[in-house]
C-alpha cells in the first residue's frame, strides 16, 4: 500500500512546514531585506559575513515559497528510501556545503568576469532543494513516458516531432521555476546545490562527510538494547519451532508424546475418534 502525504517522512515534513512558516514570520516581521545577498555592498563594504549563513532560512515572495514545498513534499520518497536518519544528515550537509559554494563563487569568480553586473544571490534554500533533487534524479526511475506531438495527427511514417515527458516531470517543472524565478541568480544557486548533490552521490567530497551520521535520537530512533534483540531472537525462535511442530503434525495433546511424529495409523485413528 502506498503511503500518502508526508507519512514516513517526518524530516520532509519538518523541512516543508519550516520554509514556510520562516517565510510567513519574515514578511510579517518586515526583515525580508537581511536574507538576500549583494556582494557589494553587503560583503565587501559592509562586511556583513552572517548574510552567507542565514540566506538559504526563507523565500522572499509567495510564488517561491509555494514551488519550493511543493518540489520538497514531492521528493519524500527519498527519505522514505533512505530513511530519516541518512536523509536528515544529508540535509544538514547539504545545507552547509550550499551555503557557502553559491556566494564563493559569485564574489570570487562570476562578479569578476561580468564587470561587476552579476552582483545579486535572492534568498530562499534553491541551493538544498536542487542537492535534494539531484539524488531523487539518480535514484528514482521513471514509471512511464509520454508526448505532446506539435501537430494534430502526424502521419505515421514521419518521425515524431513534440516534446516527451515522464511522470518525474511535475517534480522537475516546479524546481525549474525555483531556478528561473530570480535569473541569473537563482540559476547560480540551483546549479550549486545540483553539484554539490552529484559531488556527495558521487563520494568527491571528503569521505568523512560522506558517511556521517547525526545522532538516532535527533530523528525519533530509539537505540535498542542487548536485552531486547536476546528477547526478540527468543520468540523469533520459539515462533519458528511452533510452526515446524505444526507442520510436522506432533501431536501435542498428549503430555508424554509432545514434539513426537504421528503414524498414518494414530492420524487415522484420531479422526475416527473425533468423529465418535
Amino acid at each position: 500500500m502506498l503511503s500518502t502525504g508526508f507519512a514516513d517522512a517526518p524530516v520532509s515534513r519538518s523541512l516543508a512546514y519550516g520554509i514556510v512558516a520562516a517565510s510567513i514570520l519574515a514578511s510579517i516581521t518586515d526583515v525580508k531585506h537581511y536574507f538576500y545577498i549583494q556582494v557589494d555592498p553587503h560583503l565587501w563594504r559592509y562586511h556583513q559575513l552572517w548574510r552567507i549563513f542565514t540566506y538559504q532560512l526563507c523565500y522572499t515572495n509567495s510564488t517561491e515559497v509555494l514551488f519550493a514545498a511543493m518540489t520538497i513534499y514531492n521528493m519524500r520518497v527519498i527519505e522514505r528510501l533512505w530513511g530519516s536518519r541518512k536523509y536528515a544528515s544529508f540535509v544538514i550537509l547539504g545545507f552547509c556545503f550550499t551555503t557557502l559554494l553559491p556566494p564563493t563563487l559569485l564574489a570570487l569568480i562570476l562578479r569578476p568576469l561580468s564587470l561587476n553586473n552579476f552582483n545579486y544571490i535572492p534568498a530562499g534554500c534553491t541551493p538544498l532543494i536542487f542537492a535534494i533533487l539531484a539524488q531523487y534524479h539518480a535514484a528514482i526511475p521513471h514509471v512511464y513516458k509520454y508526448r505532446i506531438a506539435a501537430s494534430p495527427s502526424p502521419p505515421a511514417n514521419e518521425p515524431f516531432v513534440g516534446l516527451t515527458f515522464s511522470d518525474k516531470s511535475y517534480v522537475y517543472l516546479p524546481a525549474a521555476q525555483l531556478a528561473l524565478s530570480q535569473f541569473p541568480g537563482s540559476l547560480l544557486s540551483a546549479v550549486a546545490g545540483w553539484v554539490v548533490g552529484y559531488s556527495w552521490r558521487n563520494e568527491v567530497l571528503p569521505a568523512t562527510a560522506i558517511r556521517w551520521r547525526i545522532p538516532g535520537w535527533m530523528v525519533g530512533i530509539r537505540p535498542r538494547k542487548r536485552g531486547e534483540d536476546f528477547e526478540g531472537l527468543r520468540r523469533r525462535l520459539e515462533g519458528e519451532n511452533t510452526n515446524a511442530a505444526m507442520a510436522t503434525g506432533s501431536d501435542g495433546r498428549l503430555g508424554g508424546e509432545v514434539g513426537r511424529r504421528r503414524t498414518l495409523g494414530r492420524q487415522l485413528l484420531d479422526q475416527f475418534r473425533g468423529a465418535f
